[in-house]
């Protein structure tokens, strides 16, 4: 068995929407320190690491403002030790170059139009990844020490393999994730996009 295991660094608000079934939504562009300078797939499945000290009320729409206050709840910079509680499994990774197709999924995600709009300009000659993900509930959550190499503007990092042994329940049945992503794939197509409904 491998010692460890890959794990994407996300805004703990977004991970609460992805838990909650809003979205199935991820849009990564890449870490200031990222390897490679833009944004990789290392794997179509791993975990999901929270992160707190960048995400905002103001870069969410309004009603969603509450899940950065929920997440924060008991929180601190101190904090030493990070909940671990979703899998996910990529279906499908869209590079999206053009407004058009960011806007036309505008309905599909929680972040503000503004905020998805920055996203896509910065790095302009790398392409903006919308991930589409499959999500599983950890029915035993763990909690990890935060160790000083997770922490940084990076995408990917590995956490121990041996405290992950917990069984993993969908968060939305086939069907209404199909549903969920075909909406999404639609939205890309009539806006120009060369995605392929499968």
């Amino acid at each position: 068995m491998a010692e460890s295991v890959l794990a994407l660094k996300e805004w703990a608000s977004v991970i609460q929407a992805l838990e909650q079934g809003t979205q199935i939504l991820l849009m990564r562009k890449g870490g200031i320190v990222e390897e490679t300078r833009h944004f990789e797939l290392k794997d179509h499945s791993f975990y999901l690491y929270p992160t707190y000290e960048h995400q905002r009320r103001e870069l969410l729409k309004s009603q969603y403002n509450h899940l950065v206050d929920e997440s924060l709840n008991g929180w601190s910079p101190n904090t030493r030790s990070a909940g671990i509680r979703l899998y996910a499994e990529v279906t499908d990774d869209l590079e999206i170059f053009e407004q058009d197709q960011l806007d036309a999924l505008l309905d599909q995600h929680i972040w503000t139009d503004t905020f998805a709009e920055e996203r896509l300009h910065w790095k302009r000659k790398s392409p903006l990844h919308l991930l589409i993900v499959r999500v599983y509930i950890l029915e035993r959550p763990i909690e990890i020490p935060v160790q000083d190499q997770y922490l940084g503007c990076k995408s990917w990092i590995s956490i121990p393999s041996g405290l992950v042994t917990s069984e993993l329940t969908p968060v939305l049945d086939a069907a209404e994730f199909e549903r969920m992503r075909t909406v999404i794939l639609q939205a890309l197509q009539q806006a120009g996009h060369s995605t392929r409904l499968d």
